[in-house]
This record gives structure tokens, sequence and C-alpha cells, in this order.
């Protein structure tokens, strides 16, 4: 994925964050997810391509302290940055891809990923993902991802994407991962048009 880096940079600069396909206010099924895992207060969370995504900003709401995010682009971080202000202060802040991270073993209790596991087009890459949650999330910890679903569009930003069904995430992050529950969107962008979105709450073995 560092060879995207460029490419998510420039869609940082030049795109109005509002204004992005993916944008929403509030993240809210992840967050209704992220609670029936049993987020709380002390709970360990990373969010893996974060972007300029406002969920950090509510779970800092929610009063967490101990908060990671994660993204390829820097320009996307910063704006994050300069929303939260004096607040950023209290985030871990990644640029960096995932898919090349030393997470130390068993760092956090909650991984999220809305849209980013679907960029990586290749098995090779899915399974290097995978193994990267299994090594970061502590066992009994859970993780929520999020992406397109099979009737979700083929591309994303100018690039492809793997649309996956809740079975087909389940069956990808086995057996190091268990379904727990599942749910879908229909996320209307700010263009006006709806994308179909699959979600997956797993629980690490």
């Amino acid at each position: 994925m560092s060879g995207d880096r460029a490419h998510w940079d420039e869609v940082y600069r030049n795109r109005p964050i509002q204004g992005a396909s993916w944008y929403r206010p509030h993240l809210d099924v992840s967050l209704a997810l992220l609670r029936q895992a049993g987020l709380d207060t002390a709970a360990r969370v990373i969010d893996i391509g974060a972007g300029a995504s406002t969920l950090v900003d509510d779970l800092l709401g929610l009063g967490l302290r101990d908060l990671t995010v994660l993204d390829l682009s820097d320009t996307a971080l910063a704006a994050s940055r300069e929303r939260l202000g004096p607040h950023a202060a209290s985030v871990r802040w990644l640029a960096a891809d995932v898919l090349q991270t030393e997470f130390p073993p068993a760092a956090f209790d909650l991984w999220h990923d809305r849209a980013v596991l679907h960029f990586l087009a290749t098995l090779e890459d899915a399974a290097r993902y995978v193994a990267q949650a299994a090594r970061a999330v502590r066992p009994g910890g859970h993780a929520v991802i999020g992406g397109f679903a099979p009737e979700g569009p083929p591309r994303c930003s100018g690039l492809p994407v793997t649309r996956r069904s809740a079975a087909e995430l389940a069956a990808l992050f086995a057996p190091a991962f268990r379904l727990l529950d599942q749910r879908s969107e229909q996320h209307l962008t700010p263009a006006g048009t709806t994308q179909a979105f699959t979600y997956v709450l797993l629980a690490r073995a």
C-alpha cells in the first residue's frame, strides 16, 4: 500500500473532507458495533485507515484515553489533528502502511477498519492484513471491519476494491477471529448516491 501514499495525499489535499464519497458526520454502525464489543474508557483502540474520519472525535468524547489512529496519508491525519486542536495530543498518530507496521503483540482491545481492507486486491495482502490484526489484538479482543458489500461499487477514489459479504469476511479472518455479528449499511454519499457496506464484529480467539 505504500505506493498509494502519494495518491491518498493528493486526494486529501484536493478534496474537501465533507465532500468525499466516504464521509459521514458520525460512523454510527462502527460505534454501535464497538459498543457491542464492550467499548469502555479503558479500552485500547486502533482505527486503521482513519483518514480524516470523526470516529476519533467521538471516542474522545466518550472518554477513551488510549487511542491510536493509523493512516497511510499524513495529510489526512494532519486534517484530523487540526480539527481536534489541543485534544489531538491525547491520540497516538501513525502515518504508516498497516501491512508494514510492526505492532506489539496483543497491544489493542479493539481494532477498527472502515474501508481499508477492501483496497487490498491480492490474497497475499489480505492474508497479511489478517495476520497483522491477529498479532495486534489481544485474545478475547475484537475487530470491527467495514467495507463494500458484494452489491457495492467496484471502485473508490479511482482505485479498485474487493467487495465481500459478511460470510466472506468471516472466512478470511478465521481461525484467528470468529464472527459475532454483522450489519449492512446503505451509505448515502455527499453527492446523493448510495453505497452498500458490510460490517462484521469479530472476536479474537
